[in-house]
């Protein structure tokens, strides 16, 4: 009796817990998908296509095929400035020389800017043999930037400035750079933009030491409440030749416009509460339970859960403040250039911890549901056998890094799959899935490269998954074998539909069934009635009685040979030593024959 009771308690508990949770999991829901739509897909294809897919004037160049720096300059003078002012293109309209609107939606913030970064001519060592007859660029790094202003000096395109802030970075293709260099900031006039761009060229702004071209700029389109924050970037490094990136965020940074809005911002506020209540309830668990407390999966997670929304919140109030700042300061000075850049990447990494809580919530659904007997055989399985794929899982690491390392070195400078070492290690998952073009492979190496690709595909796919599937399937036949051997756990499922029984019982049916029972007594004639049955002293089975004698009414389709069976199979023999979870069991089954019978 002292562990039915328990169990039920913790049954309840846990069924409570879930409620809660539920309901926070469905705030985050909607307060997560609330924040984005398939407009911000649409606007970043339309504004990407327009600035990467654009011909230059009597050429196949594109901003995607850019080649060399003469390509860069043409870029800059033909597609660059056509797509960014729109004021000859309204039909019938004449806009202010301070407007463009893109598409004639997307209304330009402020002014673009063009930025390079530039490394010193002694920034690397030359061979003895050839030290009379080049200098030497090397790869940028922030150590080997150049600082020193040239050419005319007379602006911050031939005066270096600093970075804003030690974050202010850009991680490229080639190197990673600083938000420092020298730039010029173009107007809202596309002649006199034309103008400036030229007068960069004719004075060689771009040179041997030149290691990126950055071109930021900042779109709104109040339609979708929408900003696109555009970043273009050309690396030159020191092999020579131009590689080409891109970054187009459309991110929704004023958040309280429409009426959804303001749904979405109480959504905030009970996330906010729940979020105070769970770390108040972990830090008392955590006290009580002290480094044990990181033990346990589901704390660890909880834990993470908490932090990464404590810090999502905290750059939602900054985020709000600071859109603000900017727009007023744009408003004050319309030919400035307004930096959404910082706040758009930031958005985008706020985005990111959104879904990875919403990831993490969506796995501790399996809490509340491991009492389910196929959860339970799941979790137990993959407990089981942690220590054996862990074990597993080293061996695997090593075999699959040295044929990595094997593979950078054979093929790292003719394979673009295999040209660095983190390309190499998704190459070989992509081998494990099938998806590998095994020629160029060949065509690198023909002799070592059909060995490396056969003996990798023989010992990873053949013999190491084959062994991590082995230790699964013995593992969960173990976890069945303990199980079936085992009383059955009792399940959630199981106490719901007792309590939905015990429910019915008592609201429903009793007086309908006291009803039947007395006018089966009078229409059954010779059959048996209530006083004729013993039942001893176990009264409380009156209520699942009662069920099992309407089967003696003429009205039913039961004889009274089935009843007598279904007496026998339900174990209601008098004086028979029945308990507690019998006669509940009992009931449940005595209403699921009532409504059969109905």
């Amino acid at each position: 009796e002292p562990d039915f009771r328990s169990r039920d308690l913790r049954i309840k508990t846990t069924l409570r817990e879930f409620l809660i949770y539920a309901v926070f999991l469905i705030n985050l829901c909607i307060l997560t998908f609330g924040q984005v739509s398939t407009d911000m897909y649409f606007h970043t294809k339309v504004m990407s296509r327009l600035f990467l897919e654009s011909f230059v004037s009597g050429g196949d160049i594109t901003f995607r095929s850019l080649r060399t720096v003469d390509d860069i300059w043409k870029y800059l003078e033909g597609p660059l400035l056509e797509n960014l002012y729109w004021n000859n293109r309204f039909p019938k309209k004449s806009l202010d020389e301070n407007e463009s609107f893109i598409y004639f939606e997307n209304v330009l913030l402020g002014v673009p800017r063009i930025r390079q970064v530039k490394v010193t001519n002694t920034s690397c060592s030359v061979h003895g043999s050839f030290a009379f007859e080049m200098e030497c660029f090397d790869a940028y790094l922030t150590l080997k930037e150049d600082t020193a202003s040239f050419g005319p000096m007379n602006s911050t395109a031939w005066i270096y400035s600093p970075p804003n802030s030690v974050m202010d970075i850009h991680w490229g293709w080639v190197s990673t750079y600083s938000g420092g260099g020298f730039y010029l900031d173009l107007e809202k006039a596309k002649e006199k933009n034309a103008d400036k761009i030229r007068t960069l060229r004719s004075n060689q702004w771009l040179t041997r030491g030149s290691r990126a071209v950055f071109i930021d700029f900042s779109v709104y389109n109040s339609n979708i409440n929408l900003f696109c924050v555009v970043r273009l970037v050309a690396e030159l490094p020191a092999t020579g030749g131009v590689l080409t990136s891109w970054q187009f965020y459309s991110v929704k940074l004023l958040r309280y416009v429409s009426s959804v809005d303001y749904i979405l911002a109480s959504c905030e506020v009970v996330f906010c509460l729940f979020i105070i209540a769970f770390g108040f309830q972990e830090c008392v668990e955590l006290y009580q339970k002290r480094c044990s407390y990181f033990i346990e999966v589901w704390n660890c997670l909880e834990l993470i859960l908490i932090v990464m929304s404590v810090v999502a919140i905290s750059f939602n109030v900054y985020r709000t403040s600071e859109v603000h700042t900017l727009l007023e300061s744009l408003q004050e000075n319309p030919q400035k250039y307004p930096d959404f850049y910082f706040l758009a990447f930031w958005q985008t990494q706020y985005n990111n911890m959104i879904a990875v809580n919403v990831f993490i919530c969506w796995v501790k659904v399996f809490k509340y549901i491991n009492f389910n007997r196929t959860m339970n055989t799941l979790t137990s399985t993959l407990s089981r056998c942690a220590k054996d794929v862990i074990g597993f899982a080293i061996m695997f690491f090593i075999i699959f890094f040295a044929y990595a390392q094997l593979a950078y070195l054979l093929f790292g400078s003719q394979v673009e799959n295999f040209s660095t070492f983190k390309n190499c290690v998704f190459t070989q998952f992509r081998i494990i899935l099938g998806d590998i073009n095994f020629n160029e492979i060949e065509h690198s190496n023909r002799i070592l490269g059909p060995i490396y690709f056969t003996t990798f595909v023989f010992f990873v796919f053949f013999i190491l998954l084959n062994m991590f599937l082995a230790i699964i399937n013995d593992t969960y036949s173990e976890v069945k074998l303990d199980q079936s051997i085992q009383n059955a756990e009792f399940e959630v499922t199981d106490f719901i539909k007792k309590a939905c029984g015990k429910a019915l019982v008592k609201l429903n049916f009793r007086k309908k069934l006291q009803r039947r029972t007395t006018d089966c007594n009078h229409e059954a004639g010779e059959g048996i009635t209530l006083n004729t049955v013993q039942i001893g002293a176990t009264k409380d089975l009156l209520p699942s009685f009662i069920y099992h004698k309407n089967f003696f009414c003429p009205k039913n389709i039961y004889s009274q040979v089935e009843t007598e069976e279904h007496f026998t199979a339900f174990g209601t023999e008098s004086n028979k030593d029945i308990t507690r979870e019998e006669r509940e069991e009992e009931q449940i089954m005595g209403w699921d024959l009532e409504r059969q019978k109905v």
